[in-house]
């Protein structure tokens, strides 16, 4: 792609993600659905019916707005095993140019609790078959789908080397404006917010006991926890300042533990890296490097997203001692 199609991209991505909350803000204002419905149980995740909803909504707008000329690949959870989802419909994927991995609502849960947003998150990459990586996503975009008493929807995306785009929309007035976002500078962590996830049982005890020798080791002694259940969130807390590092040693800990569990981050739920990595923060391999897993819903990937380079390198040589000792 060119400079002016890459803009274009990123644009269909954000248009795609706007449709997305759009469409679920009006069937929670119809009362029409149950979003805590499940709907079905896949490999990937259990899908409910607030995920058919958005859903149903991406192919409608696929099939309408996908330009003709840039034959793609789907990859998102809910298409059947064995099922291929490409537009202009019936396209061979051998015949398309571009693969678009979407986590259609990151954080289902806690949308349909009405707790705190969700996000839609897109990636799009050249098509190259098996061979696609996280690393071949050049366009990125996620939006927000906030709680019923949010005003305001934030939207974020990114060209690889270009920067951050980063915008807000009114949902009042309908009226966008510009957002000033920055990672943090900070060179430490007393009195910031940093954490590892665990939000589930399984895996909870072993990954805690790496995190306090984690904060043992660094010495630090005020650091605040915030288990956001969201990949994408916790992406959106170290881009706007919030937080000075997360990370999601979920894989490394159940490999450990012999436990076979779906309970942990995909490639579709990370396929916004790029957009953090645009904002100037760190987003890689436990042990440092780029995060190459396969663009699919269902390989684990264990990640560390720090907000600036200072502290990755403080953090990095003690997380890899530490994951040698307890996580290996």
């Amino acid at each position: 792609m060119n400079a002016a199609q890459l803009e274009r991209a990123r644009k269909l991505l954000c248009a795609l993600q706007d449709t997305i909350r759009d469409t679920l803000i009006a069937a929670r204002a119809r009362g029409a659905h149950r979003f805590d419905r499940v709907a079905a149980v896949t490999a990937a995740d259990t899908i409910y019916e607030v995920d058919r909803i958005s859903e149903a909504a991406i192919m409608a707008w696929f099939e309408a707005h996908w330009p003709r000329a840039w034959p793609v690949e789907l990859v998102m959870e809910g298409i059947a095993d064995g099922e291929t989802v490409t537009f202009p419909k019936n396209t061979p994927v051998e015949r398309t140019l571009y693969k678009c991995i979407l986590d259609p609502i990151d954080g289902t849960r806690n949308l349909m609790s009405d707790k705190r947003s969700a996000w839609a998150l897109a990636g799009l990459a050249p098509q190259r078959g098996a061979k696609n990586t996280l690393t071949d996503i050049t366009v990125a975009a996620m939006t927000e789908l906030g709680t019923s008493k949010m005003v305001r929807s934030d939207q974020l995306s990114a060209i690889r080397g270009r920067g951050l785009t980063a915008r807000s929309l009114d949902l009042r007035t309908r009226r966008w404006t510009k957002l000033n976002l920055r990672p943090s500078r900070a060179d430490n962590f007393e009195h910031g917010f940093a954490s590892l996830v665990r939000f589930f049982p399984e895996g909870k005890a072993l990954l805690a006991t790496v995190e306090e020798a984690l904060w043992r080791e660094l010495g630090a002694k005020e650091v605040f926890d915030d288990q956001y259940l969201s990949t994408g969130g916790q992406i959106y807390e170290l881009i706007a300042g919030h937080d000075r590092m997360l990370g999601d040693l979920r894989p490394l800990a159940h490999a450990k533990l012999g436990l076979r569990s779906s309970l942990c981050c995909h490639p579709y739920d990370i396929c916004v890296e790029l957009i953090l990595r645009e904002a100037g923060g760190i987003i890689e391999a436990p042990a440092g490097g780029p995060l190459r897993a396969p663009l699919d819903t269902t390989t684990p990937v264990a990640w560390m997203g720090y907000a600036n380079p200072q502290l990755a390198r403080k953090v990095r040589p003690v997380l890899r001692r530490l994951i040698t000792q307890h996580l290996r």
